[in-house]
């Protein structure tokens, strides 16, 4: 009987959300677990669950040293993007309570950068018209990516494709109490497969990119906050460590990690650590210039616009951030991996903050290393190290684009992009700022550090 399905079968989905449905079933707080489903990269599916008969090995690297393993064997079934068929069943099922998605921020968007329907979300879409049509069931939408309000962002891009039906009905069955879209936060460092990890268990790279293995390795450190708002009923989520709150608690949670006291400190060691020749978080920790734009970014220019959301404390979850997980050097995580897509992330990570000074009246000289890691990351665009030496970049969808205008001189372009920040930054005093420190990264060998060391 099918109860909870998950669109987007990678590492965060296969390792955490899959070991808080073990922990339920372990537990006996239900007898089943979760069917998987890929609508990107159905090699996946070939690759690492068909041959495991959809068993996970889940490795915690402790920042100690301990490792803890354990086979999951939560995930009920797997299904392809090809099985239509399979896919109408599990929508159309009565019993199914929640559908939840892990396909980054860029996977609720209804279109593609090139004008084209985002064929992921269209075939959720469809499938939720065979929902409709067969009854109209109640159930749970829920987004369990790291982006504001996701769950917004779910429903919108759902109804602008739910337009192609031409049935109001369709419409009102989307936007009617029957189907609930949470918001989320969720935080656990699942990086890359690390090589060494399980024996005779191969690491693969499909032909879309994907870096998988049939284990998971991740840090231990873990937090899952949810909005109650599940019209077809939910598995005991809150007694597998699962925060179950409101609207308003998801929210500050959310804005506490996602603007301040994780992920930005991430996207800035990202850009620096690409150019600077870093190939591991951990080692980043124990460069001093490094440590000290952490600290700023979190401690100085991050906390004070930050609301407790009281159910987790800021100050804690960011000493726990830079004492323990980020310095974890069993955690095998990339500044590569992290840059992934950062024209997407720029404008929760640095723009939130910069909107959170204007909104409290505070002073925007305060902050250093916000416009410093936009600037860094500008610099970063022209796929060069700080050697001068050619340097791969990581896939990002605004690549191309940004890159020529980079390449042209056209600074101000980026900077006043509404779409990138969340704000036209020339409009700040923020803009000459961003400038001036480019600028000088823009010089001989060495520039980006110096600047790094000599402006915080």
């Amino acid at each position: 009987m099918a109860k909870w399905l998950h669109i987007g079968a990678g590492n965060i989905f296969r390792g955490y959300i899959t070991s808080i449905a073990q922990k339920m079933i372990d537990e006996g707080l239900t007898n089943t677990g979760i069917i998987a489903c890929e609508l990107y990269d159905e090699e996946i599916i070939e690759k690492v669950f068909t041959p495991y008969d959809n068993k996970v090995t889940y490795i915690e690297l402790g920042a100690d040293g301990s490792v803890h393993k354990q086979e999951l064997t939560a995930i009920d079934e797997t299904v392809g993007c090809g099985d239509t068929a399979r896919l109408r069943e599990i929508f159309a099922a009565p019993s199914l309570q929640i559908i939840s998605f892990t396909i980054t921020e860029k996977g609720y968007a209804p279109y593609t950068l090139t004008g084209k329907r985002n064929q992921a979300l269209l075939t959720v879409t469809e499938m939720l018209y065979e929902r409709y049509k067969n009854g109209a069931f109640p159930i749970t939408l829920l987004s369990l990516d790291n982006c504001a309000k996701n769950g917004d962002k779910l429903r919108d891009g759902i109804l602008e494709l739910a337009k192609d039906f031409n049935d109001a009905g369709f419409i009102s069955y989307l936007n009617g109490s029957s189907v609930g879209y949470p918001w989320s936060m969720i935080d656990k460092i699942t990086p890359n497969p690390s090589p060494g990890l399980v024996e005779g268990m191969k690491i693969y790279k499909t032909t879309k990119n994907t870096v998988i293995a049939p284990f998971v390795n991740a840090e231990k450190p873990g937090y899952l906050v949810i909005e109650d708002n599940f019209p077809n009923g939910r598995p005991p989520l809150d007694k597998a460590g699962v925060y179950i709150t409101n609207r308003d608690t998801v929210g500050k949670v959310e804005r506490m990690k996602v603007t301040t006291c994780l992920n930005p400190l991430h996207t800035a060691m990202a850009v620096f650590g690409c150019l600077l020749g870093f190939t591991k978080i951990s080692d980043m920790m124990s460069d001093a210039d490094i440590l000290k734009l952490v600290n700023r970014l979190g401690y100085s220019e991050g906390l004070p616009v930050v609301t407790d959301p009281g159910i987790i404390n800021p100050r804690a979850f960011l000493n726990e951030v830079i004492e323990e997980r980020l310095p974890n050097p069993h955690l095998p995580d990339t500044p590569q991996r992290i840059a992934t897509d950062t024209s997407q992330k720029v404008g929760i990570r640095f723009g939130e903050t910069i909107k959170g000074y204007i909104e409290n009246g505070l002073p925007l000289d305060n902050l250093l290393a916000v416009p410093l890691t936009i600037a860094t990351w500008l610099r970063y665009l022209q796929g060069a190290d700080d050697l001068g030496d050619i340097m791969p970049l990581s896939p990002d969808p605004r690549l191309a684009e940004l890159q020529e205008k980079v390449k042209t001189g056209r600074i101000s372009e980026i900077l006043s992009d509404t779409t990138i920040f969340g704000l036209d930054l020339t409009k700040t005093e923020l803009a000459d700022r961003i400038n001036g420190y480019y600028e000088e990264m823009c010089g001989n060998a060495g520039t980006v550090r110096q600047v790094l060391r000599h402006n915080l």
